[in-house]
C-alpha cells in the first residue's frame, strides 16, 4: 500500500483555444477536469498501473467537494482532511495556433496550525507501507513540514519519497529519505550553484554519498533523466514520443518508479519504468493520463539497463 500526501491539491481544468490573446475573450473548448496536485496525480497513476494506493488530501469548500467527486469517478481511494479554505483550481490552456501551453496555478488556501497538524495525525494513523509526499506546501504551513512527515515514516519503518523543492526539500534531507526527484534547476538550488552539464553526474553522486538521500533522480526535460545511487550514476535519454501535454509527466515518472521499487525491483529498473511512464504521460492530453499499455510498450523500448 502506497500512501500519498497532498497538502495543496487542485482541480485541474484543461482547455484548448484557437489563439490566446490579451484583453479579448479567449473562447475555449474541449474542457476537461482532473483531480490534481502532486500526490493525487501519483495515486491516479499508481491505480492505472495496478498499484494499491490511498491519497491523503487536505481539501475544503465547493472546489474540495468537486475534487472528491473527481477522485470517486476515477476510483482513486482517498482520505480527506477537511479545511476551512477552498481548494484551488488550476487552468491549463493549449494555444493551438502557437502550439504553446499556458499554465495558471493559484497559490492555494492558507492552512491553520490545527489543519496542518491534522494532516500529520492522518499520517500517524493510516495503515500503509510507503509514503510519497508530493507538491508545494500551502500558505501557513512551516517549511519543515516534510521533515516532520519523514520523522513519522522513520518511526513507522516506512520508506519516504519526497517530490518538492526549495526550503521544504532542504529541511527534509538526510537519513530516512528513500528518493527525491528534483528537476535540474531544483537540484542546482540544492547544491547552491548552477551546474555545468559535465558536473551534474559527479554532483549527484556526491549528494547521495553525503547521505542526503538514498536515491536521487534528476529530471532533465528533453534530455531525459539521471539516477544517482550507491551503485553509481545512470543517465537515460528522453524517449521520442508525440507530445500532447506535459502536465503531470513528472508525477507519472515518480508513480511508476515508486511502484516498482515497492515491488522489489532494482533501482535502475524502477528508474527505467519511471522514464517510460513520464513519456507515456506526455503522449496524452490532460493531467497525468499515461495508459498502462503505453508504459509497458515504452519500457520495452528502453530494454535492459
Amino acid at each position: 500500500m502506497i500512501l500519498t500526501l497532498t497538502l495543496n491539491p487542485t482541480v485541474d481544468l484543461a482547455s484548448d483555444a484557437d489563439q490566446v490573446q490579451p484583453v479579448r475573450k479567449v473562447r475555449t473548448r474541449g474542457d476537461s477536469f482532473d483531480p490534481g496536485g502532486g500526490g493525487v496525480n501519483v495515486s491516479r497513476v499508481l491505480r492505472e498501473l495496478g498499484g494499491e494506493t490511498l491519497a491523503i488530501i487536505l481539501a475544503g469548500g465547493v472546489s474540495g467537494t468537486l475534487l472528491e467527486e473527481l477522485l470517486r469517478e476515477g476510483e482513486v481511494p482517498h482520505l480527506t482532511v477537511p479545511i476551512a479554505g477552498r481548494t484551488r483550481i488550476s487552468h491549463t490552456v493549449h494555444d493551438l495556433k502557437a502550439r504553446l501551453e499556458y499554465r495558471f496555478v493559484p497559490e492555494g488556501p492558507t492552512l491553520s496550525e490545527a489543519e496542518w497538524q491534522a494532516g500529520l495525525a492522518a499520517l500517524e494513523q493510516t495503515p500503509g507501507d510507503w509514503l510519497v509526499a508530493s507538491g508545494s506546501l500551502s500558505p501557513g504551513v512551516p517549511a519543515d513540514y516534510y521533515a516532520r512527515c519523514k520523522a513519522i515514516t522513520v518511526r513507522r519503518g516506512m520508506p519516504f519519497v519526497l517530490d518538492t523543492s526549495g526550503a521544504p526539500l532542504q529541511a527534509a534531507l538526510g537519513p530516512g529519505l528513500k528518493l527525491i526527484k528534483p528537476s535540474q534547476g531544483e537540484f542546482d538550488t540544492l547544491v547552491g550553484r548552477k551546474l555545468a552539464p559535465g558536473e551534474l553526474a559527479e554532483a549527484a553522486q556526491g549528494f547521495v554519498a553525503q547521505g542526503a538521500t538514498e536515491l536521487l533522480a534528476v529530471t532533465l526535460g528533453g534530455e531525459g533523466a539521471l539516477l544517482a545511487s550507491a551503485e553509481g550514476v545512470l543517465q537515460l535519454p528522453a524517449l521520442d514520443v508525440p507530445a500532447l501535454g506535459a502536465v503531470g509527466a513528472g508525477d507519472s515518472f515518480l508513480a511508476a518508479m515508486v511502484l516498482h521499487l515497492a515491488q522489489g525491483a532494482a533501482s535502475r529498473d524502477a528508474f527505467a519504468w519511471g522514464m517510460a511512464a513520464g513519456a507515456a504521460a506526455v503522449m496524452r492530453p490532460g493531467t497525468a493520463h499515461p495508459k498502462r499499455a503505453d508504459v509497458e510498450a515504452l519500457r520495452a523500448r528502453i530494454g535492459k539497463v
